[in-house]
């Protein structure tokens, strides 16, 4: 049997992030990739100049109409846009039988907003209470917490309702550690730090990585694991796209895996 992982998520044109990142990243684990979009923009590597969301109604039949005739093993969201989509994403994920990767996106890389203030609390309500697993940076676990702390954030999130929550540290000085936080305790996943602007499309291809690891079969924590490997390779061998944020590598070396 393949293995098949959901991207409930935006498209980027350039091709870095959203769900073009999330499907190049399932295929390099052999995972087969279904997408359902929630929102278009008008992108590249230097800027966000446009964002249109699609009708909740619309996301809401895509995901319908994938899980009723291929069902996954695993699904992931990223970025949602609006309240209405978050809500109806959460209706669905009720009844999902599979593991629910949750990828708050709120902001791109070059600083447009992908989640409406409301939606941010219909996340918090709805949303998150139905994840697997919750993948924030620091900035998005203070923007749903109110707190700085990573090891508080983590509890305050715990509380929300998700099963699990990473808190991914890139964006704190020195090497940077991801924490896993659940209700057993915590668990650090170090990395290595890169000095390099190509970084656009890490957290989508993080969180896609873990969706296909979980598709697959395969633990929690083997699943951060093996993403790690694959996502701290692609930043060090990113290719020089763009003259912007360029994209990390989704093709680098098999032995990751």
């Amino acid at each position: 049997m393949v293995a098949v992982a959901l991207t409930i998520a935006g498209s980027d044109p350039s091709g870095g992030a959203g769900i073009q990142a999330d499907l190049k990243t399932f295929h390099q684990f052999g995972v087969y990739g279904e997408a359902a979009i929630t929102l278009l923009t008008v992108q590249n590597t230097q800027r966000v100049s446009r964002v249109e969301t699609m009708a909740a109604e619309l996301v809401r039949e895509q995901v319908e109409a994938v899980i009723s005739d291929i069902p996954p093993g695993a699904a992931k969201t990223g970025a949602l846009g609006n309240a209405a989509i978050v809500e109806a994403v959460a209706d669905l994920a009720r009844g999902f039988p599979f593991p629910l990767v949750v990828d708050p996106v709120m902001i791109s890389k070059h600083g447009a907003s992908l989640l409406s203030a409301e939606a941010v609390e219909a996340m918090k309500r709805r949303l998150i209470p139905r994840a697997f697993l919750l993948t924030p940076n620091i900035p998005e676990a203070e923007a749903l917490t109110g707190r700085e702390d990573m090891a508080e954030a983590g509890k305050r999130l715990l509380d929300l309702g998700c099963q699990a929550v990473l808190i991914k540290g890139g964006h704190a000085a020195g090497e940077p550690v991801d924490v896993l936080f659940t209700q057993d305790g915590s668990m650090s996943f170090p990395g290595r730090r890169v000095f390099t602007k190509r970084t656009h499309g890490t957290g989508c291809t993080f969180s896609a990585a873990i969706t296909a690891c979980l598709a697959q079969g395969n633990g929690l924590e083997e699943s951060i694991r093996r993403a790690k490997r694959f996502v701290q390779q692609a930043i060090e061998t990113a290719p020089a796209l763009g003259r912007g944020q360029g994209p990390v590598n989704h093709f680098p070396s098999t032995s990751v895996l």
